[in-house]
């Protein structure tokens, strides 16, 4: 945590790195200093030195397609009939599919050698289908592209008014820029940066605040949910909604007590003081409850309902809850830290996500030390770096991660932070950077939780073969779960893939998706993608999923000599990840329907 000093200038001209033509969006706060600009992030408009490698020569192949940095062909390609080994293997996986659960629903397979790009397995490999949370490698690997592995997101602390004795004649403005990490999981608690804040006030001797705690969330703007997202699972954690100021990853935990008879229940917010729409209907009654207390709430954006009744020494009811306003939620917790901390507020939380109502949107952010301006910077905290985020995305498979970075990709490329402009962004990466087929792709989150969301195992494939000869392949790979691990791949257990498979997951209603890299007994790697959809049961589709991967790390064909890949490759398949961002467990599934 360290007081921003703006620089007096910085280079806006396009990365070498980025496709020709296109011209990098600076994210900014405002204008200040003489005209300087105020940048947000220096990784959003510096990335890491290189080139991106070129894509090597592709070979046709009709009815599978011909992208990515490894021609993707039939066997016979080769000049020689397929082996044994390839016959066998066709026909267990044949069998996989023909049997329980492989027989219900739509699937779409393909599993190609990391090699030579043999076609091991295909079926239905240019289905175009829901990806669920496998949608996450596309964010991934274009958040890695267009942002760079240094990228931090910054939240500010800014104070609107001049200080006279200690005494802050203004508000108090938190103002974010989609950080979605401000919370117990990466950083020592959720707290922490307002803590920091608080010290960074008394330091610079500020004691009160006649004004407001303003949470300013209006650098992402649109929709904070998708309109296509299930409609019964907006109350749940993995549907929080999308703001350039998120805390706590936007839940609330709600304990509900009883208190006298005849009184409302008592509420209580972990954590505490958060400012939150409430209609408490619950009553306390000395006998038995004739109705169970209930927490319900049909609409995320309506108050959060409390029916029903509790007895004294009945147990507490609790429920973990979205928030419906983030920008005031931060707020409110941060001015209780303040509080804590010794510092007077003597306004009220205040949340603000629309531009036009953003203090920021025609003002100007200037240094501390020229205080006599309206608007000056106090502090700003900075994110942990793209790959402990892009390991939540993956290892957790945690939407709110996963949008707040499309939203990010919308705003550096499009200028405008959203679903459409980040969709946007990401079909041109995937399409004029990967090579992918727009056809069959349809990019409607990043997260995968749209049902409306498409992809061709193909084109999963084309995008990890594309990773395995990008710059930043070993993130991207070490960022995915590995099987057998009870701390990512909860999956395949004292099997041959167990330590070996690494994969993202993914999970919506009658949805079920698994890609990623297996490395066979001969030492072959292997990109595989298999998809499931109209299942009836998601966990039985899972049981196929892992026959797949076992049986694709149990397969062994001869190979030539020096024709396994070389240890120098940028992403290799057994390259060492150094740094490898490690993701404490929280008792979650990998994905949520």
């Amino acid at each position: 945590m360290t007081t921003y000093d703006p620089p007096l200038s910085f280079d806006a001209r396009p990365s070498r790195r980025r496709r020709r033509g296109r011209r990098i969006l600076p994210l900014v706060v405002a204008l200040g200093l003489s005209g300087a600009l105020l940048p947000v992030s220096a990784p959003l408009l510096e990335e890491a030195a290189g080139d991106e490698p070129a894509a090597a020569a592709m070979s046709g192949t009709p009815g599978v397609g011909s992208h990515g940095p490894i021609g993707i062909r039939p066997i016979a390609e080769s000049g020689a009939a397929p082996s044994a080994s390839v016959a066998l293997l066709h026909d267990e996986l044949l069998g996989v599919l023909g049997t329980g659960a492989g027989r219900t629903g739509e699937w779409g397979v393909l599993a190609v050698s990391a090699v030579d790009g043999d076609v091991l397995f295909a079926r239905n490999a240019e289905a175009a289908l829901a990806p669920a949370s496998n949608q996450k490698l596309f964010t991934s690997a274009a958040a890695l592209h267009e942002l760079g592995p240094e990228f931090r997101f910054p939240t500010y602390l800014l104070a609107r008014g001049r200080v006279d004795a200690g005494v802050l004649q203004g508000d108090l403005i938190l103002y974010g820029t989609g950080d979605p990490s401000m919370a117990s999981r990466l950083l020592d608690s959720a707290e922490a940066p307002f803590r920091e804040f608080a010290r960074a006030l008394r330091e610079q001797g500020v004691h009160t605040i006649t004004g407001d705690v303003v949470g300013d969330g209006s650098f992402f703007s649109g929709p904070t949910r998708h309109p296509s997202w299930n409609a019964h699972s907006l109350n749940e954690w993995y549907a929080a909604p999308i703001s350039g100021l998120s805390w706590n990853e936007n839940v609330v935990t709600l304990q509900i007590r009883a208190a006298g008879p005849g009184a409302r229940p008592e509420v209580r917010t972990h954590p505490s003081g958060a400012v939150l729409p409430l209609d408490n209907q619950g009553l306390t009654v000395s006998g038995a409850a004739r109705r169970p207390l209930l927490i319900v709430r049909d609409d995320p954006d309506e108050p959060i309902g409390i029916q029903g009744e509790i007895r004294p020494g009945q147990g507490d009811v609790w429920r973990r809850l979205t928030v419906s306003d983030p920008p005031t939620f931060a707020a409110s917790v941060l001015l209780r830290v303040l509080q804590e901390e010794g510092i007077t507020v003597r306004g009220r939380p205040v949340g603000v996500s629309d531009p036009t109502r953003s203090a920021l949107s025609q003002a100007s952010v200037l240094a501390p030390a020229l205080r006599d301006q309206p608007l000056w910077t106090v502090a700003v905290h900075q994110s942990p770096a793209l790959p402990d985020l892009l390991a939540v995305v993956n290892q957790r498979s945690h939407n709110l991660y996963a949008d707040a970075l499309l939203f990010t990709l919308g705003r550096v490329t499009r200028g405008t932070a959203s679903f459409e402009a980040g969709a946007g962004a990401l079909t041109d990466y995937l399409t004029e950077v990967v090579g992918m087929d727009a056809d069959g792709l349809n990019i409607e989150d990043g997260s995968g939780l749209s049902r409306f969301n498409r992809a061709r195992p193909l084109g999963f494939v084309q995008v990890l073969a594309h990773m395995d000869a990008d710059s930043h392949g070993a993130i991207f790979w070490g960022s995915l779960p590995e099987a057998g691990d009870r701390q990512g791949l909860r999956r395949m257990y004292r099997s041959e893939a167990a330590g070996n498979l690494r994969a993202k997951t993914g999970t919506i209603n009658r949805v079920s998706a698994l890609s990623g890299r297996v490395t066979s007994r001969a030492g072959e790697p292997v990109y595989f993608s298999i998809m499931a959809n109209n299942v009836p049961s998601t966990g039985a589709a899972k049981r196929v999923e892992d026959r797949i991967g076992i049986q694709l790390a149990s397969f062994s064909r001869p190979l030539g000599p020096g024709s396994l890949p070389g240890a120098t490759t940028p992403g290799a398949h057994g390259s060492t990840t150094p740094g490898a961002p490690t993701v404490h467990a929280d008792g979650s599934d990998q994905d949520r329907p």
